[in-house]
């Protein structure tokens, strides 16, 4: 039995194959090669990492509409979302790294105290080696590039492994990708369940993981295994506490819930709304309409659910509640229109678990503490988001919400901001990136100290220890 077994995983839609699993022997065999790639330092300079990073930003350009075509396929991303929401995240991601590549690299300079001088101390990060990105396949491209990014600019080597559950768009990076950055480092390892497994028992210099709760407990135990440091880009509910009803506020939270048909790790889960929810209601019913239109679920921008299985258990969640918007599905091509609920239970699946679809609860709430509260009772979440114009309410919410961001009026922008780290807290993750603090994560931050032994100064501290050497000790330490 594989590690990854323990629940089954959703079947991939569309009319693409699953990737066939790769053979053991085949993964060693280009691991062996990229470790000793990595040895060599090939990746090491700042002109191959400026390459790279362009090579990389060539391929997205001349094949955009190859990649446009399997989000498409794989989710029923219209074209327009899948750039700016895949693609262009990507590039902005390049071009910020390009722009900063050679201030990130230089070392820094750092004091030495008086005890040790003359000396010089500076911190140069420096490449890990050998880095494993695992994608997911809500954002399959994206989840894995981004990443990609992080670790090309830090100056690794990387396997890139997309999700099988998109498996077109992981088609099209095995097939592109290696066209277009240098073989002897980078390499795409398609597959399922046992890939994934056999990929897990090799020894990386680090693994970063985009996906479930479950899944990364199983990548955190085997990567403790060789002791690999870990970067796990995971989810949880992220609450909208509502405290401003303008149709602004009901556009923002309808856009970024039912964007790739609510399925973002970041999106809105639930609402909890100070007072009477139903002029809210009204208001998020009128922006999915203008959005969507009367028939959601036929419109070319809003996409699909990503398999059967993921669609049923959606469904089962239908029933856990009044819904007062929306509901409408359709079987055959695992639509879910934009749905609002209220009255829900809350001990149901539909509030204990990430929902990860176009289904959005509205929480009613007397008061702005007790929506404190409600949300301090459960796991912390990768986002959690404020609707008010108040100062006050803001600033509290901020010292008293624990999350691995807080954003004020804007949910999701977060997210295109490459000098914000994006990672969780607790349940929702471990460690963080996009711009520098990608180029941080994937880099040792490496101490180097330099003393002459020209003049002898440590000799005041050398054993025997006299009375005056003690003396001058506990004055210099």
């Amino acid at each position: 039995m594989g590690l990854f077994t323990s629940t089954p995983l959703p079947e991939p839609v569309g009319d693409s194959a699953p990737p066939v699993d790769e053979h053991p022997s085949r993964i060693a065999t280009v691991l062996n090669h990229l470790r000793r790639s990595a040895d060599a330092r090939i990746t090491h300079p700042r002109r191959f990492r400026i390459q790279q990073l362009r090579a990389l930003e060539k391929m997205l350009e001349e094949h955009l509409d190859d990649f446009l075509q399997a989000l498409n396929e794989d989710l029923g991303k219209s074209p327009t979302e899948a750039k700016f929401a895949e693609v262009d995240v990507v590039r902005a991601e390049i071009d910020f790294a390009l722009r900063h590549l050679a201030e990130w690299m230089d070392s820094t300079g750092v004091k030495v105290p008086l005890a040790l001088q003359p000396a010089m101390a500076k911190i140069e990060p420096r490449p890990l080696g050998v880095v494993l990105i695992i994608g997911a396949w809500n954002y399959p491209l994206q989840l894995v590039l981004a990443p990609l990014v992080a670790a090309i600019a830090a100056g690794n080597a990387a396997v890139i492994k997309p999700s099988e559950l998109a498996p077109a768009t992981s088609g099209a990076l095995a097939k592109f990708l290696p066209l277009y950055l240098d073989e002897r480092v980078f390499a795409v390892i398609e597959g399922g369940v046992d890939t994934a497994t056999e990929l897990l028992v090799a020894r990386w210099d680090h693994i970063f993981y985009t996906g479930g709760e479950r899944v990364a407990k199983i990548v955190a135990m085997a990567a403790a295994k060789h002791l690999t440091p870990t970067t796990l880009e995971l989810g949880g509910k992220s609450p909208a506490v509502v405290d401003n009803h303008s149709p602004a506020t009901a556009k923002r939270l309808a856009y970024a819930k039912f964007m790739n048909a609510g399925q973002t790790c970041v999106a809105p889960d639930y609402i909890l709304c100070i007072g009477d929810a139903t002029p809210l209601i009204n208001r998020l019913g009128q922006a999915i309409t203008s959005f969507y239109g009367k028939e959601p679920i036929t419109h070319p921008d809003f996409g699909r659910i990503a398999s059967s299985q993921h669609f049923e258990r959606l469904l089962a969640m239908l029933e856990q509640g009044e819904v007062v918007f929306g509901g409408e599905y359709d079987e055959e091509t695992l639509r879910i229109a934009p749905t609002i609920m209220r009255n829900v239970d809350l001990d149901g699946t539909l509030m204990s678990e990430e929902i990860f679809g176009p289904i959005l609860p509205v929480i009613e709430v007397k008061t702005f503490e007790e929506a404190l509260e409600f949300i301090a009772r459960r796991p912390s979440p990768l986002a959690a988001y404020l609707m008010s114009e108040s100062p006050r309410l803001q600033s509290i919410f901020s010292d008293r919400v624990r999350a691995g961001a807080i954003v004020h009026n804007a949910p999701l922008a977060q997210m295109v901001i490459p000098t914000l780290p994006f990672g969780g807290v607790g349940a929702s993750g471990m460690g963080s990136y996009h711009g520098k603090h990608g180029f941080d994560r994937l880099s040792q931050m490496r101490s180097e100290l330099n003393k002459t032994t020209v003049v002898d100064t440590l000799s005041a501290i050398y054993p025997p220890y006299s009375w005056a050497k003690r003396k001058i000790i506990d004055r210099l330490l």
